[in-house]
């Protein structure tokens, strides 16, 4: 029954799609993003630097999360359901379309030929398998959903950061190799900026005087749908640090439901993870791609896997986790926060690591616009 109506659903998309095409084509771009109700920081750089340069260019940006996904609530459904009529409207009228997360129209929909369409996926490097790599997994898409929807469907370029992951971003999209092109997130131009450095630790310091006096270690773990063992070793952590030297800043994932309880801990959600990385002396992870734009600002890397096997068995990895990555792998937080203690570290391996996976840090933006304002007049 539920496949009867998604097929009905689609096809009045459809229909209701040969209409708006028949509206001309503007000199157009238009974003889309589930990954927020507002717009993303890749977006904005994108937007303003296109509105600066060129003001002849007309830039929409359409940004509506899908709470709950596919197994959303009815009303949910029809307030996005609402927002796909902007999306069909823009995307007809557009020239280029850019995205950073699955478009829903853009994959089932048949667009006009000269409508370009750029997958620049939000994340700055691939760590965890995605799409097509987990097909049938238990944190992946039903095979069966995934042909219904024609996941990641008629993208013309996919970014990547680096050749190095190219491979398996491509088995992800499922998509071949010649539509990857080697482009940064716009959001390294912000990592590399002494600028917005300064504007962000001045802010930072003032809501968190303490980051000021002591070493700041940051802790960044992926999201988990069930937190239960996540919590456990966050308390785990904190018993093991000595906040007479360090402070710990907890950053969760937008999606985590987890409160931690502790005077001694910093628990942000006022800034991003990104922007938190401009204050952090070491930085904790796990399977979460922010290791990357820390790699960029050379800050030493140190992994809490405590679930590795598990995670491996749910979703899957893209890199050999123990050999690769640039830093201590462990289960256990006391030989983490040990390791940070002992203040032995090779930064050398971390700043190999951006070299392999963020090949480009230099004018990300710029370069972008260059490439999409080809392929606008072609």
């Amino acid at each position: 029954m539920k496949k009867m109506i998604k097929k009905i659903a689609i096809l009045c998309a459809k229909i209701l799609y040969s209409f708006f095409k028949l509206f001309p084509i503007q000199n157009k771009i238009t974003m889309i993003s589930r990954q927020s109700n507002k717009e993303t920081l890749d977006f904005k750089l994108l937007r303003e630097k296109i509105e600066k340069n060129d003001k002849n260019k007309k830039v929409v940006v359409l940004c509506h999360k899908l709470e709950g996904g596919i197994n959303a609530k009815f009303t949910e459904k029809m307030r996005y359901g609402i927002h796909m009529l902007s999306q069909m409207y823009n995307i007809a009228t557009s020239k280029v379309v850019i995205l950073d997360s699955y478009c829903i129209l853009i994959s089932i929909l048949k667009h006009k030929k000269k409508l370009k369409v750029i997958q620049m996926w939000h994340s700055m490097g691939t760590m965890k398998k995605f799409g097509y790599q987990i097909l049938n997994m238990e944190e992946g898409s039903k095979k069966e959903v995934a042909t219904l929807m024609k996941m990641h469907k008629n993208y013309d370029y996919v970014f990547a950061s680096s050749m190095a992951y190219a491979k398996q971003l491509a088995e992800g999209f499922g998509c071949t190799l010649d539509k990857i092109r080697i482009f940064s997130l716009p959001r390294v131009d912000l990592l590399t900026s002494e600028e917005y450095k300064k504007m962000i630790v001045e802010k930072i310091e003032e809501k968190y005087p303490v980051t000021a006096k002591k070493k700041n270690i940051l802790y960044c773990p992926t999201f988990r749908k069930d937190e239960r063992r996540l919590k456990e070793e966050i308390y785990k952590m904190i018993k093991e640090v000595d906040f007479n030297k360090y402070n710990l800043i907890i950053k969760l994932h937008p999606l985590s439901r987890i409160e931690i309880n502790s005077q001694e801990v910093i628990f942000d959600k006022e800034f991003s993870s990104m922007d938190m990385l401009f204050i952090a002396d070491y930085v904790i992870s796990d399977y979460s791609c922010i290791i990357y734009e820390a790699s960029i600002l050379k800050i030493p890397l140190f992994f809490l896997a405590f679930d590795l096997q598990e995670y491996i068995n749910k979703r899957g990895l893209t890199i050999d986790y123990k050999k690769e990555l640039p830093g201590i792998v462990s289960k256990d937080a006391k030989k983490i926060i040990e390791a940070i203690n002992s203040d032995k570290y090779n930064i050398e391996e971390v700043e190999q690591f951006r070299k392999k996976y963020v090949t480009n840090i230099k004018d990300c933006t710029e370069k972008i616009l260059e490439f999409v304002d080809k392929i606008m007049k072609e």
